[in-house]
């Protein structure tokens, strides 16, 4: 496997649905690539921070922003600020 086959089997390697055959081939350039290597954490780091952001459940909502700063920030929009 080179670096461009790599890049092409990420996304099946990475969801668990490379078969064994091609799994054992990615793992093997893997090992012996460290800028796939690092590619591929990378990408798991990225899934990762990606979830995160969407499951944030202690942010504020529109309802948790006070209506002062609603109308402030309409009142500079309509000077053109």
């Amino acid at each position: 496997m080179n670096c461009r086959e790599m890049i092409d089997f990420l996304t099946a390697y990475v969801e668990g649905d490379l078969p064994e055959v091609e799994r054992a081939t990615f793992e093997r350039h893997i090992g012996q690539c460290a800028p796939c290597k690092t590619y591929l954490d990378s990408y798991r780091k990225a899934i990762e921070l990606g979830k995160a952001a969407c499951c944030c459940g202690n942010l504020p909502t529109c309802d948790d922003v006070p209506e002062s700063l609603i109308q402030a920030i309409l009142a500079a929009r309509r000077a053109g600020a």
